[in-house]
């Protein structure tokens, strides 16, 4: 995208700059200040949103790597990085119009690299886990990495969330956004086909984050991508998630062994400490669930595959923020921060069991060893496209 250098730090801006400032503004193209690059552009030049790039770090390799924050009219406000094409965090306003982070996140570049729970990264090639490592396609056996014992979790020893992503700003009349690409090339972490991938995030005018998944490949490979981020509405550090409120659109979910392996077939959550049809508190049950706590792949309720339908709504009652998700994938993985330990430092304190939450929007675990289940496999000129939105708003 077009952009025009008009002064580094501490110069003033000429009567000549200033008019050019006002004609790339009218004009909606980006404004480049020293080492940041903003692009205002709003729905008729009064709601202004907001999209601007900043450099974060470099990694030990001299790799930068750039923030893409996104922000509307209403307070929503979402910064991306190009390391793991991650959503550092979201922000939005309460009741009282206090604005804090409601994602988990870590304070630099360098906390990333020591190592984390997946904080809001893209995970792939194939998102939660594959037993034993191991899948057959077209008759072929392929082998994974095993880095969660011996079974293949969120793409292996080095997935999509360790790489600096390619991007771009986007921008339309009611949204901004940024566009991240990278290439996994064929035989990364053990899978086959040379992979083109496409992340798209945006905030749009309407109080919404959008994350748009696109991957094309050169020979048949499977795909999975999802965004793991940790929620909690009272605010990043405020305490657990035990009471935040959670309705999911699932009749059925996948048992799993004591490796979350799932066993096979769907399962009713009625009358199981599964169910939340009935909006429940994360913690109401949670004592009743084998292991830790919940981690389990829930099957959404769609009226025809790939639609765009809702997937959960969760309200905080002591703050009133509430998200609402629709996706066009057939699961999510609820997790309910169940590893969490305190090791890592979230907000100046320490991130503890319980202290998010993930809704993680997605094709099933192991799916690629279960002919039942939905298909992950991608072909050559297929198109693999999957779209998950939230949605924001305060309950008074």
């Amino acid at each position: 995208m077009f952009y025009t250098r008009i002064l580094s730090r501490g110069q003033m801006l000429s009567v000549y700059q200033v008019g050019v400032l006002a004609v790339l503004v009218v004009l909606g193209l980006p404004v480049f200040f020293g080492e940041t690059a903003a692009w205002g552009q709003s729905s008729g030049g009064v709601n202004t949103m907001k999209l601007e790039k900043t450099a974060v770090g470099k990694l030990p390799d001299g790799t930068q790597v750039d923030q893409y924050l996104l922000e509307n009219p209403g307070g929503i406000r979402a910064k991306i990085w190009t390391y793991g094409a991650t959503l550092i965090t979201v922000e939005m306003p309460d009741r009282d119009g206090k604005v804090a982070p409601i994602t988990l996140y870590l304070d630099t570049l360098e906390d990333y690299l020591k190592g984390h729970p997946y904080f809001g990264s893209v995970v792939g090639r194939y998102a939660n886990r594959i037993a034993r490592a191991r899948f057959v396609l077209d008759g072929v056996e392929y082998h994974l990495a095993a880095n969660n014992g011996r079974n293949h979790l969120h793409g292996g020893r080095k997935g999509f969330d360790k790489y600096v992503w390619d991007a771009e700003p986007a921008q339309a009349e009611d949204w901004v956004g940024v566009r991240l690409r990278r290439v996994s090339p064929h035989g990364e972490e053990g899978y086959p086909g040379t992979l083109n991938v496409e992340v798209l995030y945006r905030v749009t005018a309407k109080n919404e984050l959008w994350m748009e998944y696109r991957a094309t490949t050169d020979r048949p490979t499977i795909v999975n991508l999802t965004n793991h981020a940790y929620w909690n509405l009272a605010g990043a550090g405020s305490g657990d998630v035990l009471g935040h409120i959670l309705y999911l659109n699932a009749d059925h979910y996948l048992p799993v062994d004591d490796e979350l392996i799932p066993l096979g077939p769907l399962a009713p959550v009625e009358g199981t400490p599964m169910d939340f049809r009935t909006p429940q508190p994360i913690g109401s049950r949670i004592a009743q669930v084998p292991g830790r706590g919940y981690d389990h792949c829930y099957v959404l309720n769609k009226k025809q595959p790939g639609e765009l339908s809702l997937c959960a709504r969760v309200t905080e009652p002591t703050t009133g923020r509430a998200m609402e998700i629709l996706t066009t994938q057939p699961g999510v993985q609820f997790y309910s921060g169940n590893f969490l330990d305190g090791s890592l430092r979230v907000a100046g304190k320490p991130c503890l069991r319980h202290y998010g939450f993930c809704l993680e929007t997605q094709h099933f675990p192991d799916s690629p060893n279960r002919p039942e289940y939905p298909s992950p496999v991608l072909r050559p000129g297929q198109t693999y496209h999957e779209v998950t939105v939230h949605r924001f708003w305060v309950e008074k």
